[in-house]
């Protein structure tokens, strides 16, 4: 077992999601950044699937009650453990050897803010739909994690893994998006300013969606209503006051404003790791066909 003795600002169970319920309304949820959940499963030997810890900022604090094999990854930042009151320092992107009664602490990020720990066998959630993931808008899956819960390991099959330290490499640059389905209801003026501004991600940003704040976006005919159409995960929404939103991974299924571009696959782990605060900047790699 697995005691959390505390969660920090968020903590939930994550696994890659469940995919394909759309058509009755339940999004995929599942970790945000990907790449980062696959590789502590990864450095584990678990499959890359299996369910683990996403912590949010710093301040996550769990106890093991007997002998483990963890791994973090994701956002930078110091990690701690304690070692019959004897505190060192240790390495993200890499297997950790824990002792029975050795306590975890996950410092504030230095860099990004989502951290993924994997323990070996995984963790032991019943599914629904499918997945283990906490998804906070339809309230399916676990709840969000609290101080005192215990979690059950798993009985994940686990191979040796092939690595037992992977480099952290820090993306970096604009984020790549394609022309979105309602790009044209825009004017040339606010199709000039989504890749030409410098947007700050406000502190009103979850695992539903980023809000950014910057220029307003404007579009031709704003009284123009737009029936409900599917959504998909990086799309980016403008709402009437013009400042954009991209969804996260617990997003609806569907929505009414107007979709102006979307972020391409490959970037949206990297969403994962924006901080309130930041400044992100994005850029079209594709326009619509106007033939």
């Amino acid at each position: 077992m697995i005691e959390i003795v505390a969660t920090g600002p968020f903590a939930s169970i994550q696994d890659l999601g469940r995919i394909g319920w759309s058509h009755i309304g339940v999004g995929p949820s599942g970790a945000w950044d990907r790449g980062a959940l696959r590789l502590a499963n990864r450095l584990v030997g678990n499959p890359e699937n299996a369910a683990v810890i996403e912590a949010v900022g710093g301040g996550l604090h769990l106890r093991v009650e007997a002998a483990c094999v963890v791994a973090v990854t994701g956002a930078e930042g110091a990690l701690v453990v304690n070692h019959m009151g004897q505190l060192r320092e240790i390495p993200r992107d890499s297997q950790l050897h824990l002792g029975a009664g050795d306590e975890l602490i996950i410092r504030a990020p230095t860099w990004g803010l989502r951290s993924y720990l994997a323990v070996r066998h995984g963790i032991k959630v019943d599914p629904v739909l499918g997945s283990a993931s906490t998804d906070t808008l339809a309230r399916l899956g676990p709840q969000p994690l609290a101080a005192r819960d215990r979690l059950e390991l798993g009985h994940e099959e686990v191979e040796h893994p092939p690595i037992d330290h992977a480099a952290h490499r820090r993306p970096n640059g604009p984020l790549r998006a394609i022309a979105g389905p309602r790009f044209d209801w825009f004017t040339a003026k606010a199709a000039s300013l989504l890749v030409t501004s410098s947007w700050i991600v406000t502190p009103a940003s979850d695992r539903i969606g980023l809000r950014l704040s910057g220029p307003a976006l404007e579009r031709r005919d704003p009284g123009r209503e737009l029936p409900t159409e599917p959504m998909e995960t990086g799309a980016i929404q403008v709402p009437h006051d013009g400042q954009p939103v991209v969804l996260g991974p617990d997003r609806p299924t569907t929505g009414g404003y107007s979709v102006i571009a979307v972020i391409i696959d490959a970037d949206r782990d990297r969403l994962a790791q924006v901080q309130p605060g930041d400044v992100i900047e994005i850029r079209l790699i594709e326009l619509p066909d106007t033939r």
